[in-house]
């Protein structure tokens, strides 16, 4: 039984894998300048024209990595809240993690623009950073309000909200005393979007899925335990609090990095763990990888679809997510 459900897994990567290659190859070729696969091919291996080069190596590819990695990361993110938490509705921007990283972004922006500092290569890497003290402020100020001789999930969902809410105010609160053309690019960068990235914040996100992905999945084991709640945990030998607090850390820092390049895409992390379970069952080694490949397939089709819809007017990725997104999480809600 354990060798079909790993063969299983494996095939599901694949297909994942796969699918997820095949809408690459797809979204290279659509926009408002079509490039055949034959003349990808010749770009890629360096006999191209000049300008399908250029729209594939500075436009279009970036802005792919991006939505993969993003993807990946926001998938991991609410895979381990809601196993931590044993919440299936916790995700990280319900439960308030991403409007926190939000708003330390907005923050940055809004103290530092116009500075040598932001208006250098450096900011692109500080605002990772940023969102990441901003979503630990959110995660601390969660727990700490939720905790009431432990954390119920629904008390953890209810406080969430609120302080969801109080971000999202304050986000507001700064967006106007900003000028008019910052105020249009931070509302837009809240909703949910990806273009005009470039290469620069494929390499300030990159370090932190490289990092933190794989030490969920090694965490695996031990989120399977505590699972099966803190007693049995416990008697199995496990340290329920500092694993607890190592697995939260971990999910915001993907959420937060992740906020901080492609602003506050939600839903992503509710749906996509729900989906891998369905899929390969509850084992955290086997469903926090196909997570991240769900993760990035589902966002790369939902830019691929937001980026040719209404060309050349562009639809920002965090809007589709939700679309699809909301609609399952009133199906979650009416289920439980």
């Amino acid at each position: 039984m354990n060798k079909q459900s790993q063969k299983k897994t494996w095939l599901i990567g694949l297909i994942l894998f796969l699918a997820i290659i095949a809408t690459l190859v797809l979204s290279l070729n659509l926009g408002v300048i079509r490039i055949s696969p034959l003349e990808i091919f010749q770009a890629v291996t360096g006999n191209g024209d000049a300008q399908n080069e250029m729209v594939l190596f500075q436009f279009r590819l970036p802005r792919m990595t991006i939505a993969l990695l993003i993807g990946a990361g926001m998938a991991i993110s609410g895979a381990l809240l809601q196993s931590v938490t044993r919440n299936e509705l916790a995700d990280p921007g319900i439960i308030g993690i991403n409007a926190g990283a939000g708003f330390a972004v907005v923050l940055y922006i809004f103290l530092f623009e116009g500075n040598a500092v932001v208006s250098s290569s450096l900011s692109i890497y500080m605002m990772p950073l940023s969102a990441l003290i901003g979503a630990v402020i959110a995660a601390v100020l969660i727990y700490a309000i939720s905790w009431k001789n432990g954390v119920s999930p629904i008390r953890l969902v209810l406080v969430g909200i609120g302080i969801n809410s109080a971000f999202a105010a304050l986000i507001i609160i700064f967006q106007l005393k900003m000028n008019p053309d910052d105020f249009t690019r931070a509302t837009v960068w809240l909703s949910g979007n990806i273009s005009g990235t470039d290469w620069s914040y494929v390499l300030a996100l990159l370090p932190w899925i490289l990092v933190f992905i794989p030490l969920a999945i090694y965490k695996g084991k031990s989120l399977n335990t505590l699972y099966l709640g803190e007693d049995v945990a416990q008697g199995l030998g496990t340290k329920v609090e500092r694993e607890r607090m190592t697995v939260l850390f971990i999910a915001v820092a993907l959420a937060g990095a992740s906020v901080a390049v492609g602003g506050g895409i939600a839903f992503l992390g509710l749906v996509v763990p729900h989906l891998s379970k369905k899929l390969v069952g509850p084992t955290h080694e086997r469903f926090l990888p196909i997570s991240a490949l769900m993760g990035a397939l589902l966002l790369i089709v939902a830019d691929t679809i937001g980026r040719n819809i209404l060309a050349p007017s562009e639809i920002p990725v965090g809007l589709i997510v939700s679309v699809i997104g909301g609609g399952y999480f009133i199906y979650l809600l009416m289920k439980t």
